[in-house]
């Protein structure tokens, strides 16, 4: 039985002096080990294959009875780490809050586990017939939300 924080160090030892960082460690019930690493501007396959190859060299025999997958914690998924608030600042996202309430807007600022997300709400306005389109700043936390995650967009 492979351990995860044994696991936990390999991939903290490979992340020093590299500019990735952990997303999450899992372990499946079908025997999978899955490392989540990501990055400001994206995760190479060239880096995942040294990451492998690293946690297959320490590991040796104990992981003959597990499969190994090692990668980037996927665009559109929702976020796990602070860090990835953080890479995400000024673009648009989607927040399922504990309500149950959807959002999207784009992300403002994040100070964890605390972010805001500026969002379009219609408002009513003095002097105006209508409700008008404004922009208003909502925060979250980070831990009483269901999810947040970019909005990847095709325009």
């Amino acid at each position: 039985m492979i351990d995860k924080n044994v696991v936990k160090e390999i991939v903290d030892e490979w992340l020093q002096g590299n500019e990735y960082f952990l997303v999450d460690i899992m372990f499946t019930p079908d025997d999978r080990i899955v490392v989540e690493i990501d990055h400001a501007d994206g995760v190479w396959i060239e880096d995942c294959a040294e990451l492998s190859r690293l946690i297959q060299d320490r590991l040796g025999e104990q992981l003959d009875d597990y499969e190994l997958e090692v990668g980037s914690a996927g665009i559109g998924q929702p976020f796990k780490v602070a860090q990835q608030y953080v890479n995400h600042i000024g673009k648009d996202v989607e927040v399922l809050g504990a309500d149950g309430k959807k959002v999207q807007g784009v992300l403002k600022s994040v100070d964890a586990p605390l972010f805001v997300v500026t969002v379009k709400e219609k408002q009513k306005v003095e002097g105006k017939k209508r409700p008008v389109q404004v922009e208003v700043d909502k925060t979250y936390d980070m831990n009483n939300i269901k999810y947040t995650k970019y909005l990847l967009s095709f325009k």
